[in-house]
C-alpha cells in the first residue's frame, strides 16, 4: 500500500454500462477482504452511474467472506432517478455468488434546517500515540503470520485515545472509545472520493467497541468477529486528509452480536460530518473435541 495510494487501490474498471471490476492489492491479501474496501468500492461503483448528486446515506450487508485473490464484480441497479433523490443498489459478486450488497441514496444540494450534537472533549491528535507504534510495542515478538500486518504502513492513520488493546487477554474497558483518523495520502479535490475513503475507514475499530467490556481482542484464541451490516449517513462535505474524531459507543451486545454507533467530527471546527451504525459477529468458538 505504500507504493499505491488508496485512491488508486480502490479504482474500478468499467466492464459494461452498469458493471465494474475491482481488485484487492497483493499486500492487503489476507484470509478475507477488509469490509471497508467493499463498502468503498460499491459506493464508488454507484457514483459511476450518478451525476450531480451527493450520497447522503448507505446501508449494506456482508453476506460472505470476500476472496482477496480474485477480482470483485460490482453490478449496479439504477433503482430510481427522481427529482431530488437518486437510489442505487450494488451487488458485489465473486465465484458466482453475492458476497455483499449495498443500497445508497443520493441527493441534489439543498439548504434547510440545521443543528448537530457538539463534539465531545478529547485530547488533540498530537497528544495521542499513533496506533502503529502501539501495535509494535504490544507485539515485540509476533508470530510469522502477524509480522506483515504489524509492519505494514496502513492507508488510514489512526490514533486511539487511551491506546489500543491488541493483546490476547486485555483488561475489560467501557464500551466507548475515541479514535482520531485521517487518510495518509492526498485524496484530491473530488468530494465524492473523500466520501468513499471516509466510508472505507468507517469500518475500522467500530466493532471493537462492543468487544471492549469482555476482556477479549482479535488476538484472543478462539475469538471470532466479523462485520454483519453497516449503515452510514453523510451530513456534510469534508476533507478527509484532515484529522477527524471518530466517537464510538456500543449500547448492546447479545445473541453473539455486538451493536455499535459511531459519530465522525471534523477536528478543525467540531462539525459532525457523518454517523455510522454497525452490528457485528462476536463469539468464542468452542474448542474441537
Amino acid at each position: 500500500m505504500d507504493t499505491q495510494t488508496l485512491v488508486e487501490t480502490l479504482g474500478l474498471e468499467q466492464l459494461e454500462v452498469n458493471l465494474f471490476r475491482g481488485t484487492t492489492p497483493d499486500k492487503e491479501q489476507r484470509q478475507r477482504i477488509y469490509g471497508g474496501q467493499v463498502i468503498a468500492q460499491s459506493l464508488l461503483a454507484a457514483y459511476e452511474t450518478v451525476e450531480g448528486r451527493i450520497c447522503h446515506s448507505l446501508h449494506c450487508y456482508f453476506i460472505r467472506p470476500g476472496d482477496p485473490t480474485v477480482p470483485i464484480i460490482f453490478e449496479v441497479d439504477r433503482a430510481r432517478d427522481g427529482g431530488s433523490f437518486t437510489t442505487r443498489r450494488v451487488v458485489a459478486i465473486q465465484h458466482g455468488q453475492q458476497i455483499f450488497n449495498l443500497a445508497a441514496s443520493f441527493q441534489t444540494e439543498e439548504q434547510g434546517f440545521e443543528h448537530q450534537a457538539d463534539m465531545p472533549a478529547a485530547p488533540s491528535p498530537d497528544e495521542v500515540e499513533d496506533d502503529a507504534v502501539v501495535r509494535r510495542r504490544l507485539n515485540p515478538n509476533p508470530p510469522p503470520q502477524d509480522v506483515d500486518w504489524i509492519d505494514r504502513v496502513q492507508p488510514i492513520e489512526m490514533r486511539t485515545v487511551g491506546g489500543r488493546f491488541d493483546t490476547a487477554s486485555p483488561e475489560p474497558r467501557d464500551p466507548h472509545q475515541q479514535v482520531w483518523f485521517r487518510a495518509r495520502h492526498p485524496i484530491g479535490d473530488d468530494p465524492h472520493m473523500h466520501q468513499v475513503i471516509l466510508a472505507y475507514a468507517s469500518d475500522m475499530s467500530l466493532l471493537g467497541t462492543a468487544i471492549r467490556p469482555h476482556g477479549v481482542s482479535w488476538r484472543t484464541p478462539g475469538f471470532q468477529s466479523a462485520s454483519l451490516d453497516h449503515a452510514m449517513w453523510f451530513h456534510r462535505p469534508t476533507d478527509f486528509n484532515e484529522w477527524h474524531l471518530y466517537v464510538q459507543e456500543s449500547p448492546s451486545a447479545s445473541g453473539g452480536r455486538g451493536f455499535n454507533l459511531g459519530y465522525i467530527y471534523r477536528a478543525s471546527d467540531g462539525v459532525l460530518v457523518a454517523s455510522c451504525a454497525q452490528e457485528g459477529l462476536m463469539r468464542m468458538r468452542k474448542p474441537k473435541a
